[in-house]
């Protein structure tokens, strides 16, 4: 039926709602252009300017990881939601320093290290190296803390004057490996735990067969955490100035000590010399002020991130062959895995990419793990493998954690790096099958029948673990152990025999896995690539590049306009910035995945409730 057959009244609400309509899209679509001639302005309007005598504010927020977990989309929602970011790479840590230390505009670097949650020994260290570089570049740094633990102050130590709030605390309190032992409470269950493993040392599975850790396992443990515990005390007190026996013996004496000065931590730790001066942040902005350049009650300066996203957006793809650097970060699992986890198959996946690409010459892999599926770190080293005998030189980069499965994936290279107090070895392997039925038993419910072979239903966990599965899994476990030390043997140029000799599941420090071969040579990220192009032959000026699953159009836009400070003045000047707080990190990944879905759709529909829980 056409629309002349309708009267004039019809027609007249039919040319006012068309006429609403058309408004509406005109409304939504200027708001739309706005939003995105405001970004591209920003965007185009180029880099802070970044005056001469600036002090670069080094104040990292969130754990220190190799790698990001959530992807892109993910950190540019927590930033636009006003949630601080809970991770920072180690590259942008390193690449900030470094880069300021040749920048001439930048006096001094002022480092802040209360929001750092989380930091490995190893990590500190390399970042330790780096703190060095900016100061052999003539430059000083400044610590400006209310209070410390013992792996972020391995970093301050590097500085040149530490600055502690007067309510602060400096707490250097040792290393210690404590579990809790479950064998009592799964016997109460009528739980039958079946560890079954190769190796004296290797205790991962000791929890749920003991009541209380072994001797060997105490053995062990003492022995690789003295070993980082010494080489931790050598290191502050030489930083310091300070004697490495009375730093010892205040530390084992800590709540004499703390008598002594009234329960005054930050008195102590004066007294102790960890710490130059006792200072407010009002009190350090004021030093800061006269030994720099006065900026209205503060002094100027330019945060790290600014100054990283300064100088990425500045920076010209180096020509020639590089070094490519492969991440494995994380627990070892089989299959595919996002980044900031080692997937067998997505990992080895980024190695053979790097294997086959013309443009790189050399391969470092950063390994941070501590182990995991044997299957997926044999697949891993198989590629690396690969990687050397299409002439490629392989170096392994070990960070805080290189151990088992971890240490099996190291294996296929030219050389391994490690950091003194890296936590490496443990090469053994461990197998744990549970069975329940005494607990069944005892609620009344009992599995009987029967099977064509001995083998079937043997994994059944209602049924007790059968004589012949045991047979297997041990023989299973033992060829797995065979091939670990055979594989160690073949790469270190050793025999088995001298292999299993240091091996049987048993931790080393970098150090200690340097006296028995396990680890080529001391040092950082930097001293592996380096080797790595030297082996390659690569000029001194060759670029690194980081292989790493591709991003989507999605996300490359999503850490642009994420990373923009313009895109956060228009989402508070327009009103749009979401509340802070408001997203969780579980919201975060929802939110994250909703927008990969959407990508690409003109119309979806998505219900979710933003809400709080109550």
């Amino acid at each position: 039926m056409s629309t002349s057959s309708h009267g004039p009244i019809y027609r007249l609400f039919r040319a006012l709602w068309d006429a609403l309509n058309f408004a509406r899209r005109l409304v939504f679509n200027l708001i739309f252009v706005a939003i995105v001639v405001a970004i591209l302005v920003s965007l185009s309007s180029g880099t802070r300017k970044i005056d001469a005598r600036t002090a670069l504010v080094f104040d990292p927020s969130g754990a220190v990881v190799e790698q990001y977990s959530v992807d892109p989309t993910g950190r540019a929602l927590a930033r636009l939601s006003g949630n601080e970011q809970a991770e920072v790479q180690l590259r942008d840590l390193l690449e900030a320093i470094d880069g300021a230390a040749a920048d001439a505009r930048i006096e001094r670097m002022v480092f802040v290290p209360d929001q750092i949650t989380s930091l490995g020994l190893a990590t500190a260290r390399e970042l330790g190296a780096a703190f060095e570089r900016f100061k052999a570049a003539g430059k000083e740094i400044v610590v400006v803390s209310t209070g410390m633990e013992q792996n972020v102050y391995l970093l301050a130590a590097h500085a040149n004057r530490i600055l502690l709030d007067p309510d602060g605390a400096v707490v250097l309190q040792g290393l210690s490996n404590y579990r809790s032992y479950y064998k009592d409470a799964l016997d109460k269950l009528g739980v039958q735990a079946h560890l079954i493993r190769v190796g004296t040392y290797k205790s991962a599975g000791e929890p749920y067969v003991l009541d209380h850790a072994s001797e060997a396992a105490k053995q062990a443990d003492a022995y690789w955490m003295g070993g980082i515990w010494q080489e931790y005390i050598d290191e502050v007190a030489g930083l310091r100035k300070i004697d490495a026996a009375a730093l010892s013996d205040d530390i084992n004496h800590f709540d004499q000590r703390v008598t002594a000065q009234h329960g005054d931590l930050a008195q102590l730790a004066l007294e102790q010399k960890l710490v130059d001066e006792l200072a407010t942040g009002a009190q350090a902005r004021a030093q800061l002020r006269a030994l720099g350049v006065a900026d209205g009650d503060s002094f100027r300066q330019i945060d790290f991130a600014d100054y990283l996203g300064s100088r990425q957006a500045q920076r010209l793809p180096r020509a020639g062959k590089a070094v490519a650097v492969v991440v494995a970060q994380g627990e070892i699992v089989p299959g595919e895995r996002p980044p900031g986890m080692i997937g067998g198959k997505s990992t080895a996946d980024l190695i053979r990419r790097a294997r086959e690409d013309a443009g790189v010459s050399a391969i470092v892999l950063r390994v941070d793990s501590p182990g995991g599926d044997a299957t997926a770190s044999e697949q891993i080293r198989r590629e690396l493998a690969q990687a050397r005998e299409a002439g490629k030189p392989v170096v392994v980069s070990m960070g805080d954690v290189a151990a088992s499965g971890g240490y099996w994936i190291s294996m296929a290279s030219d050389e391994i790096w490690a950091q003194p107090n890296t936590i490496t070895g443990s090469i053994g392997i461990f197998g744990l099958f549970v069975t329940i039925p005494d607990t069944l038993a005892r609620i009344g419910i009992n599995t009987d029948g029967v099977g064509t072979t001995p083998l079937a239903g043997a994994f059944d966990i209602r049924r007790p673990l059968s004589p012949q599965l045991e047979a297997v899994l041990a023989s299973v476990i033992g060829r797995g152990y065979a091939q670990f030390i055979g594989n160690v043997a073949k790469a270190r140029n050793k025999t088995p025999e001298e292999v299993d000799a240091i091996a049987q599941g048993r931790v080393w420090t970098g150090a200690q896995a340097k006296e028995r071969g396990l680890v080529d040579k001391l040092g950082g990220l930097d001293d592996a690539i380096a080797a790595a192009a030297a082996l390659a032959k690569l000029d001194k000026d060759h670029p690194v590049r980081y292989i790493e699953q591709p991003l989507s159009p999605w996300q490359r836009l999503a850490i642009t306009l994420g990373g923009s400070d313009a895109t956060l003045q228009f989402a508070r000047w327009s009103g749009l910035q979401l509340p802070p707080g408001l997203l969780g990190r579980h919201e975060m990944r929802e939110l994250s995945a909703i927008a990969e879905v959407l990508r690409g759709k003109r119309f979806a529909a998505w219900a979710h409730c933003l809400c709080e829980p109550h």
